[in-house]
């Protein structure tokens, strides 16, 4: 229904509208701030999913997709031996304004727009065996994620390559999560616990209709 939709617009249109799908594969750099401060750095990640694109009008379009994404993050200790690393699984689904600008073969793009995520797994890798290396309070370390649900807004930077056999797309991504992984209610332990994302990827398309 939602490409017959498409394809009545585009009879409408005096633009040649088109419809892509495809697929992606990325790394994702992630972390998340903490309130009272836990010392964090970058957590590397993978990023994958399906993604379906329709260019409905000189230098604009809307993209959505359906993701796989690793995300969390990472502690830094005074002893370097010691390591702590959450690592959250979500599935995610971006809405994004597609704004392109270039030539026939090669296009430079922006994408803006809100992302939904669930976190439906979480894993913990470390080797503290119950000690606390830093000064402070490590309630994080025993605490599951208290808010599957996340939400917050998303954009970056592209470039495209269109060819014979598809379209060739190399990404940059920002994320930055306007709800919290824990309660963060007055009687709760953190008043803040948001994630950010800075992620890469590169995008293979394939034109349905144009």
């Amino acid at each position: 229904m939602c490409l017959a939709v498409i394809a009545g617009s585009k009879a409408q249109s005096k633009f040649p509208q088109e419809v892509s799908v495809g697929a992606s594969f990325g790394m994702n750099f992630s972390s998340v701030s903490f309130s009272p401060r836990v010392s964090t750095k970058m957590k590397q990640g993978y990023n994958g999913g399906l993604v379906l694109r329709w260019n409905s009008e000189k230098n604009l379009g809307l993209q959505t997709e359906l993701n796989f994404s690793q995300q969390g993050w990472e502690e830094e200790f005074d002893d370097p031996k010691y390591n702590y690393s959450r690592t959250i699984n979500y599935f995610e689904i971006p809405f994004f304004t597609h704004i392109y600008f270039g030539s026939n073969k090669f296009k430079f793009y922006v994408n803006l727009g809100p992302k939904l995520g669930y976190a439906f797994g979480e894993s913990t890798s470390e080797n503290l065996n119950g000690q606390s290396p830093n000064t402070g309070d490590n309630t994080q370390h025993n605490l599951p994620i208290q808010k599957k649900f996340d939400w917050g807004l998303c954009g970056g930077p592209g470039i495209e390559l269109r060819t014979g056999i598809g379209y060739f797309l190399l990404e940059g991504r920002y994320y930055y999560a306007l709800g919290d992984i824990y309660n963060t209610r007055k009687s709760d332990h953190f008043s803040k616990a948001s994630g950010q994302v800075i992620s890469a990827r590169i995008i293979y398309l394939l034109p349905i209709i144009q």
